[in-house]
C-alpha cells in the first residue's frame, strides 16, 4: 500500500471515528434535552395545580416575598432615584383609570387622613395640602409593562405630612375617592424624599386624567405604586391590600 492510500484509510477511519462520536453526542443531547423538557413540564404542572396566594401560586408569591426582603434590606432614604434637566420632561401617558370616575367633582375633593394607632382622623383641603413646602423634581416614571418618562412633579413630600399630623405607623394605605383603587406602601417608601403628594405636572395643575386633585408620585416605586386621585390615606401597623398585588404582581413593585 502506497502511502497515499495508507492516508486516505487513515482519513477514512478518522472520519467514521468522528462520525460515530458525533451520533453518540447527538444521542446524549436528544436524551438530555428530552429529560429536561419533560422536567420542565411536571414543573410546570406542578407548579399550576399549587393553591393561590395573593392571586399566584404559593411558590411564585414566596419569590416575590423573598424579593421584597432583600429589597427593603438594602433600602436607604438617602438613596435617591436619578433626577433629570427639566427640558426632558414629557406629560407622561394616561396610561390606567382604574378608580378615576368621570362623574367626579374635583371642587368638592378633600383628602381624609386617618391615623389608625393614634386613633385620630383629619381632613385637608388642596390648599392645606399646598401650604406644606413645597418640592420640584424631575425624574422617571417607571411603567410595570416596561416603559419609562421623564415627568417634572410639584408637591409636598409626604414626609411633611407625616410630620404634621406626628404619625407613627409601620405602613401606609392610599386609596381614591371612590375606593376602587388602592395602593399599599411600606412606611420608609413613603417617608422617602422624593415620595410626593403631588398637585402638579410640568408646571401646571393635575388634570383629571392625571389623577387631579392630588396624586402620589414616587420614583422609587413602579407606576403602580403612584395611585391617581388620593381620596383617603391610613396610617397602619397592619401591611395594607394592595390592588395589584391583589391580582398576582409583587406588592414591594420597588426599583
Amino acid at each position: 500500500m502506497t502511502d497515499a492510500s495508507q492516508k486516505l484509510v487513515d482519513g477514512d477511519g478518522k472520519d467514521r471515528v468522528a462520525e460515530l462520536e458525533m451520533r453518540k453526542r447527538s444521542r446524549r443531547s436528544f436524551l438530555v434535552a428530552g429529560i429536561s423538557a419533560a422536567a420542565g413540564i411536571t414543573a410546570f404542572n406542578w407548579l399550576r395545580t399549587r393553591p393561590d396566594e395573593g392571586g399566584v401560586p404559593w411558590p411564585l408569591r414566596h419569590v416575590l416575598e423573598l424579593n421584597e426582603r432583600f429589597s427593603r434590606a438594602y433600602f436607604s432614604g438617602g438613596h435617591l432615584a436619578r433626577t433629570f434637566r427639566e427640558d426632558l420632561a414629557v406629560m407622561p401617558r394616561e396610561n390606567g383609570d382604574v378608580g378615576l370616575n368621570q362623574a367626579f367633582d374635583v371642587h368638592s375633593w378633600s383628602l381624609k387622613v386617618i391615623d389608625e394607632p393614634a386613633r385620630k382622623a383629619y381632613e385637608f383641603t388642596l390648599p392645606d395640602i399646598q401650604s406644606l413646602s413645597r418640592v420640584e423634581m424631575v425624574t422617571e416614571l417607571h411603567c410595570i409593562e416596561g416603559w419609562s418618562q421623564v415627568v417634572h412633579w410639584a408637591g409636598a413630600r409626604f414626609s411633611s405630612l407625616i410630620d404634621k399630623i406626628g404619625a407613627d405607623s409601620r405602613y401606609v394605605s392610599l386609596e381614591t375617592p371612590n375606593s376602587v383603587y388602592y395602593v399599599g406602601l411600606d412606611i420608609e417608601s413613603a417617608a422617602h424624599p422624593q415620595t410626593l403628594l403631588c398637585y402638579e405636572i410640568n408646571g401646571r395643575p393635575l388634570a383629571p386624567e392625571h389623577g387631579a386633585p392630588l396624586r402620589l408620585a414616587t420614583p422609587i416605586k413602579y407606576g403602580i405604586k403612584n395611585i391617581k386621585r388620593i381620596g383617603t390615606i391610613h396610617f397602619t401597623n397592619t401591611r395594607p391590600a394592595d390592588y395589584w398585588a391583589d391580582r398576582g404582581y409583587d406588592w414591594y413593585a420597588g426599583l
